[in-house]
């Protein structure tokens, strides 16, 4: 059984490795020399694989007979413990890439599968939201909330596009329009730990996004659902960590964005065809 003094443990040394990797991240900023494309849309940078080998260095170091699944290294460690951790080390890379400064640390604690434990990092603005199932969520060590916004029409949303946008049709763009008449407006951040992080600090009402992976939601869910709001799979549904697909609000507008969200077609866009015959 895992205790409160358990969860407290486990939220010091998560937050330990966010901000090791998190100096990382600032030691690399501006200064890559390569940036590689493990497929199109998808970047990985010397500061993403340094990043992660200090964040592990700190988890290997405390709990070395957990598993880990990391972005870079994937999976790792005792493949039968109950204790898995999820790592991003730089979520928003596509940003830094472009030195955009909107990028985070993401590392969350799953024990028998559930998020128990989050810490997203954002290095350049110096924010770190924290939260651990019973604990409460904070931001930079001082408790935080969801919003109290409680229609649609009153809400600032966010979400984001997968990396297979340009190959199917699931890509969101009908959702992204669709909500942004619906709304005061919606945001597309590009890092999903910090869009999570916002959603449980209050100053965004929602997010919806597909194509995500374990280590880019698992921290988030934790400080939203200890922020006092809600994540669900689309339909409401218990949401499952591997679907790649999240749903996540102050809990007040949830049910609305649900039923919107769900009822949009998807956009069907035919590339133009390109003829030689068209410069003539």
């Amino acid at each position: 059984m895992t205790t409160e003094a358990d969860l407290q443990a486990f939220l010091e040394i998560a937050t330990e490795a966010a901000l090791a990797g998190g100096a990382i991240l600032q030691q690399f900023w501006g200064k890559l020399d390569t940036i590689q494309e493990k497929r199109p849309g998808d970047l990985v940078t010397a500061a993403d694989q340094a990043a992660e080998a200090a964040i592990l260095a700190v988890i290997r170091r405390h709990f070395p007979q957990h598993q880990i699944l990391a972005e870079e290294s994937g999976h790792l460690g005792n493949p039968d413990s109950p204790y898995l951790w999820a790592i991003d080390p730089l979520d928003g890379t596509t940003n830094y890439a472009h030195q955009y400064p909107f990028s985070a640390t993401s590392i969350a604690l799953l024990i028998h599968e559930q998020p128990q434990v989050g810490v997203v990092f954002d290095p350049f603005h110096q924010e770190l939201f924290r939260a651990a199932t019973g604990l409460g969520a904070t931001r930079n060590r001082q408790p935080m909330h969801v919003s109290q916004t409680k229609s649609l029409s009153d809400s600032l949303l966010v979400t984001g596009f997968a990396y297979d946008r340009r190959e199917t049709p699931d890509n969101n763009y009908a959702e992204f329009c669709h909500f942004t008449h619906l709304t005061q407006g919606v945001r597309r951040g590009g890092s999903a730990s910090i869009d999570l992080a916002y959603v449980a600090c209050g100053c965004l009402d929602g997010y919806w996004e597909r194509g995500l992976s374990p280590w880019d939601i698992a921290a988030g869910i934790v400080l939203v659902q200890e922020a006092g709001g809600r994540v669900t799979a689309y339909d409401q549904s218990p949401q499952q960590l591997r679907s790649g697909r999240l749903l996540a609000t102050n809990g007040r507008i949830h049910t609305a964005l649900s039923q919107e969200l769900i009822q949009i077609k998807p956009l069907v866009w035919d590339p133009p065809v390109f003829n030689a015959q068209d410069q003539t």
